[in-house]
């Protein structure tokens, strides 16, 4: 699991409440380092903020998605979730949205949904590579979009975090 967030108590924050929970957690300070960090610890998932500097984390987004070894990894934001954010995010293909501030458990169900969706549908890939028919059907979570607390623009503008 890769954590992305300039915050450095956000970074921590999400990490350890991961970790509580048996996930392997590295940590990036922006999006930048993101794109360093990822090829080397190969995650199962990541989590980005949006507002960070160098490199934001819709851009970073993008990015992962334009890479061929990257553009089946879960992406989230977890950020205010503005309006503008979650049609960005969809826009550039993440899988997930958490508005700040978020409920621990909150964080871990999105992930581990996050990841076991991919665990599946790699299952498919790999049985349709075999060429066994069983393997073709779609599986009913993929392209579903997971939303943890996602706030109207409104709404969220008024919360903390960001």
């Amino acid at each position: 699991m890769l954590v992305v967030d300039d915050n450095k108590v956000i970074r921590q924050l999400i990490r350890v409440n991961l970790e509580l929970e048996g996930f392997e957690v590295v940590t990036a300070a922006d999006g930048a380092e993101c794109l360093d960090v990822v090829h080397q610890v190969r995650p199962d998932a990541v989590t980005l903020d949006v507002v960070m500097p160098r490199l934001d984390g819709l851009r970073t987004a993008a990015r992962l998605r334009a890479d061929p070894r990257t553009r089946d990894l879960p992406l989230a934001i977890v950020s205010a979730c503005t309006q503008y954010e979650v049609d960005s995010g969809l826009d550039v293909g993440v899988d997930a949205f958490l508005a700040k501030p978020f409920e621990p458990a909150e964080l871990v169900s999105l992930v581990r949904q996050l990841i076991e969706r991919e665990r599946k549908r790699g299952g498919e890939r790999s049985r349709e590579r075999k060429g066994n028919p069983e393997g073709g059907g779609e599986d009913p979570g993929a392209g579903e979009i997971v939303f943890g607390s996602v706030f109207g623009a409104g709404e969220a503008a008024g919360r903390a975090g960001g």
